[in-house]
């Protein structure tokens, strides 16, 4: 934050669940001075497996905000090019798209244990979390002035709010607010392996087989991991028995068949089965449902702990809006409204690779067939070839909060590898600035930012910035951005304002603005509008 944010006048809020998605909500709430409790009710930190490994650019820029992003980059490895492969012949590669000059690598991988360990380490040094173990709660009862979570072992915890952050198994949780969870399972097992050995040439790259022939008819992955540590994945069916296998010598010889004869230590190995599911409501009064007790996919694509980091940012400083009185109420509608797009899309990009790497009709096995077949020989094929869409932030697009702008519509889901140009609705480029912060998403998290062209009329703009209840920082793109890396990189023109939100989107691009305009365009981002309008793709949206 630029100043130290006000007292904060409620109860602390309390967030469900000590994982990943629970650090990150209580930490960022923290940055706004918002006070939690955090309950888990495990005894303490199960440092257990490599779990979820692979965290995207922007999911790392996230942690950066409360200290945590670039020790856990650094630690990781950073992998750039992925690869596919059909039987013994390559099929494609590609790169990641890098707008502007972000801070951080595509994706980075390490595993989920080591990430809590440094998530933990930031909690330890924040007066504001209260993180208490063993802690299982039973019981969630809410009135007008907040939540009280009632623990089996009897201790009741009142807050101003309740995150619900518990991880898949949050079954009982979802009962006790009442909310759906549907969707499917399925069938086919995944086999999951940390092998530590020496690769040499795969360190950087992720790799994914369709019917290698130490596979045949299934799919295999591989990831780099710290530590000479590689993540395989195999597609296994549904009888699958690990106990056997490891007995019978077979999986030794699974194992093998990739690596060769060379030595090797299996660190941690494992079982899934993956589920397509997700809750039918992520705002339940003053309870936010997050990560994986919201929605659940198909690791394929890394969608599951980054899409949940992302709900984190999202809950974290619309409650702290809400809370200090610099929005009303309302504003959390737009938590489920975002979020839960945000998880329908996950769930759609997800299970259309789980429909190509388990067909599940004789009709699309032999499409996926005749694609792989064609995909050799055809670059125009390779973009049905589906071994998962990797993870990349949402696009808040027809979101109630923003303003959209004719003059750069929305084109639909970019390329694989690719963002959409920026836009309202978009997350803002990264690129170093001429400012203390250094980069400019790291200015865009301490409130709402707008970014000022030449031919601006800035006392307008700062007369809509004074007017707006809480931190707004007016700057000028030219002193901000010398060399014009983020101009051009936004496409900025001199007559516009852009608008940025607390969490980095873009809000809206006010062309000749005024004190109205801009004025009517930051209440619409924190929801203190009550206005009906046609967005500009065509969907009735309420913004509140």
């Amino acid at each position: 934050m630029p100043t130290t944010p006000p007292t904060w006048p409620l109860d602390p809020v309390v967030v469900l669940g000590a994982g990943p998605v629970g650090q990150t909500t209580a930490l960022l709430l923290a940055r706004w001075g918002v006070p939690t409790v955090v309950l888990d009710q495990r005894t303490g930190r199960d440092a257990v497996g490599s779990k979820a490994i692979c965290q995207q650019r922007d999911v790392l820029d996230v942690w950066e905000a409360v200290g945590a992003g670039r020790r856990i980059a650094d630690e990781g490895v950073t992998w750039t090019t992925a690869r596919t492969f059909h039987r013994d012949a390559e099929l494609f590669s590609y790169a990641f798209a890098e707008p502007g000059r972000p801070a951080f690598p595509p994706f980075v991988n390490i595993s989920q244990t080591r990430t809590e360990q440094i998530l933990d380490e930031r909690i330890a040094d924040e007066p504001l979390v209260d993180l208490r173990w063993d802690h299982r709660v039973v019981d969630v009862e809410q009135d007008d002035s907040g939540v009280t979570a009632r623990c089996a072992d009897g201790t009741a915890v009142r807050g101003s709010y309740l995150v619900v952050c518990g991880g898949a198994r949050s079954d009982e949780l979802r009962r006790l607010l009442g909310v759906g969870f549907e969707g499917h399972s399925f069938d086919d097992r995944f086999l999951i392996c940390d092998i530590r050995t020496d690769l040499p040439g795969w360190a950087t790259e992720r790799r994914f087989h369709f019917d290698p022939a130490w596979n045949p008819g299934r799919q295999v992955l591989i990831h780099p991991c710290p530590g000479g540590t590689f993540r395989i994945d195999w597609q296994v069916p549904a009888d699958y028995d690990l106990d056997a296998e490891t007995a019978s010598g077979a999986l030794d010889a699974r194992i093998r068949a990739i690596i060769g004869e060379r030595p090797y230590e299996i660190v941690w190995n494992s079982v899934y089965r993956f589920h397509s599911r997700v809750v039918d409501r992520m705002r339940c009064g003053r309870v936010l449902v997050a990560g994986d007790a919201a929605h659940l996919v198909s690791p394929f694509g890394a969608r599951g702990l980054n899409s949940g980091v992302a709900d984190a940012e999202n809950a974290a400083w619309k409650i702290a809006y809400v809370g200090h009185g610099w929005a009303p109420e309302a504003l959390l509608d737009s938590y489920h409204d975002e979020r839960h797009a945000a998880a329908l899309e996950n769930i759609a990009v997800t299970t259309a690779t789980m429909d190509f790497l388990v067909p599940p009709d004789e009709e699309r096995a032999r499409r996926r067939e005749e694609v792989l077949a064609r995909a050799a020989l055809d670059p125009a094929a390779r973009a049905d070839v589906d071994s998962g869409r990797l993870s990349e932030p949402f696009w808040y697009v027809d979101s109630p909060l923003t303003t959209g702008d004719p003059r750069r519509p929305f084109d639909g889901r970019p390329p694989r590898g690719q963002v959409p140009p920026a836009a309202p609705g978009v997350l803002l480029p990264d690129a170093p600035v001429d400012a203390p912060q250094g980069r400019v998403r790291a200015l865009a998290r301490d409130g709402f930012l707008l970014l000022t062209g030449d031919a601006t009329d800035l006392d307008a703009v700062r007369a809509a910035a004074a007017d707006a209840p809480g931190p707004v920082r007016v700057l000028a793109l030219r002193a901000l951005d010398p060399d014009g890396t983020l101009t051009a990189t936004l496409g900025a023109r001199p007559d516009e304002v852009w608008i940025v939100r607390p969490d980095a989107h873009v809000a809206a691009v006010v062309a000749a603005p005024t004190r109205e305009s801009i004025t009517t365009a930051l209440a619409r981002a924190a929801a203190r509008t009550t206005t009906r309008e046609e967005t500009p793709h065509g969907v009735l949206q309420t913004s509140r």
